[in-house]
């Protein structure tokens, strides 16, 4: 039977080693947190996975901003691919759009065969989609492993209904993970809505970009 997992959102080497010591299943890597997530530099990449044993994912993403990329920006994705999946990263979270909001199924297709046999996340691009069903499709099409998205709502809150339709639409395809704004306040009632799955939180509570210990054992206790 299928539980309940955490993945935390790291923008430094402490929110990593905060978030294994803490219980949480998988990080996801990244710095910028004001930008929303970036790729992070090598030398943290390394670092990290030298002093993690849970799974660890990497953002791409070259920049804030839009998810629509130039052939320069996805040359730069694809070299970070290939310089990490080298590090022993466990996956990749990235997302690449057309400028009409559709799913860009060329250019994710040719980094999730890059990223091979590495699982691949499609990140919160999904939130700013045009059409939900049809950009749902299109992902589990392109070989992705999970959806990472607040539902397109401002949080997970607010996109509950959606989170849940978007999981009944997907079965068991493709795994839906909540994440943006996620935090023990609120986890109890997406619960609720929603079949076991991954949550994804950056346990950030306070002016700072380091998650906090007492907030990720708070969600724990919930899962």
């Amino acid at each position: 039977m299928k539980k309940n997992q955490l993945e935390i959102a790291c923008f430094n080497y402490e929110s990593a080693l905060i978030a294994q010591e803490n219980g949480a299943d998988r990080i996801e890597l990244c710095e910028n947190m004001q930008l929303g997530g970036t790729t992070p530099n090598s030398i943290l990449v390394v670092k990290v996975r030298e002093n993690l044993s849970i799974k660890m994912h990497v953002i791409i993403r070259p920049r804030g901003g839009n998810f629509v990329y130039s052939d320069e920006e996805l040359t730069e994705m694809k070299q970070d691919i290939k310089q990490y999946k080298k590090l022993g990263v466990d996956g990749f979270v990235f997302g690449i759009l057309k400028e009409d909001g559709s799913v860009n199924k060329k250019q994710n297709k040719e980094l999730v065969h890059l990223a091979h046999p590495l699982s691949c996340t499609f990140h919160r691009a999904f939130d700013v989609v045009k059409d939900i069903e049809k950009s749902l499709e299109d992902v589990i099409d392109c070989g992705f492993k999970t959806i990472l998205t607040s539902g397109q709502g401002i949080n997970v809150e607010e996109g509950i209904f959606t989170l849940a339709k978007i999981q009944q639409l997907a079965k068991d395809r493709i795994e839906i993970m909540p994440g943006g704004g996620l935090r023990s306040s609120n986890i109890e009632l997406l619960q609720e809505q929603l079949e076991p799955t991954f949550y994804h939180s950056s346990a950030i509570t306070g002016k700072t970009e380091t998650a906090n210990p007492e907030e990720i054992k708070e969600l724990k206790n919930f899962l």
